[in-house]
């Protein structure tokens, strides 16, 4: 079953208790959220400047070999790390609100659906969670994902972020950095939902059918693995479904001026899908990534890590008497 917020499960922390669906918990989720977030997206600045720079000017960046070697030879070294620091900034905000508040939506949208439907409808669960988490999430992260785009792919706006920012603030004020939040909403909730609700069901599999042993029989080492693999096949499946609304971001944030519908038109189906090989080379270690620094975290930090959800008993004596006959629910194995 899904664990409810008043949950009593305590994992020790030297003479410390966190507990399960706390304020503590939630805040240190939230840190995890940094720390997932944060790093992973700052060590991938490289490989997001091309795959930005391929979305806005395809003709000059015609493919992620050729954009990297024009990068090199126009800019340097020094190309490849051009808004590292918006970057860090601006994704810490949104893994604090995407993965603390995404546990914090999922306690309590289990709790008002009740024990059975919440294991019932789970999927349905994680998407209503990570999307609300993911709305919160993307207003802490756009100003500085309009600050970054800018170096990245706009000449003329600075190379760095105390160069930039004033620039922008002066160009269009505070509507300059909010003005691809829609855009953004559009990519990255599609995205969340996608990145938490696949990874849910992949563990979820994985230990079903992969895996041997029971989740709490398996080592730490072997458990975080298993993270990595399930966040890895979910962030390919991020990479293509917020694809198009990515192209829109990055084109959107280096045109003055522009509004989402007028680039979505200019770029054209084919426009919009343009980087999407480097893309799904990113989001899925990306995201693979996020999730393992994320239950690494929770693992050092001595945090609940409950087993994959599993049926309530109530609901399995509903089922054995025909009670209940939602299509949703598998057939119980008979002795």
């Amino acid at each position: 079953m899904l664990p409810p917020s008043n949950s009593k499960l305590l994992l020790a922390s030297g003479n410390d208790g966190v507990e399960f669906g706390s304020a503590k918990y939630y805040a240190l989720c939230g840190f995890g959220g940094i720390l997932s977030c944060g790093l992973t997206h700052t060590a991938v600045v490289p490989l997001d400047i091309v795959k930005s720079r391929i979305q806005v000017d395809p003709e000059k960046y015609r493919n992620m070999f050729h954009g990297f070697r024009v990068t090199a030879a126009e800019e340097g070294i020094r190309g490849f790390v051009r808004g590292w620091a918006p970057t860090f900034i601006g994704y810490s905000m949104q893994g604090l609100c995407k993965f603390g508040l995404y546990e914090v939506f999922k306690n309590v949208y289990s709790d008002m659906a009740g024990q059975e439907k919440a294991f019932t409808y789970r999927t349905s669960l994680y998407l209503a969670a990570s999307a609300s988490a993911e709305f919160f999430a993307d207003i802490a992260l756009c100003p500085m994902e309009s600050v970054k785009v800018r170096i990245q792919t706009a000449h003329g706006w600075g190379t760095t972020l105390r160069e930039c920012a004033p620039k922008l603030w002066q160009a269009e004020g505070i509507a300059g950095f909010y003005k691809g939040l829609p855009p953004l909403w559009s990519r990255q909730i599609f995205y969340t939902m996608m990145k938490f609700a696949a990874f849910e069901r992949t563990v979820e599999l994985v230990y079903k059918h992969v895996v041997p042993v029971p989740k709490n029989e398996l080592g730490k080492g072997s458990q975080l693995v298993v993270t990595f693999a399930a966040g890895y096949i979910a962030g390919v499946f991020c990479a293509v479904v917020s694809h198009p609304q990515d192209s829109i971001v990055s084109k959107l944030n280096s045109n003055v001026g522009s509004s989402a519908l007028q680039v979505a038109k200019d770029l054209g189906m084919k426009g919009m899908w343009k980087g999407l090989g480097p893309r799904i080379l990113m989001v899925g270690t990306l995201t693979a990534m996020q999730w393992f620094i994320y239950d690494w975290v929770k693992v050092i930090l001595h945090l609940p890590r409950p087993p994959p959800p599993e049926m309530p008993e109530s609901l399995k004596k509903k089922i054995q008497s025909g009670y209940c006959t939602c299509s949703m629910m598998p057939k119980l194995k008979t002795q």
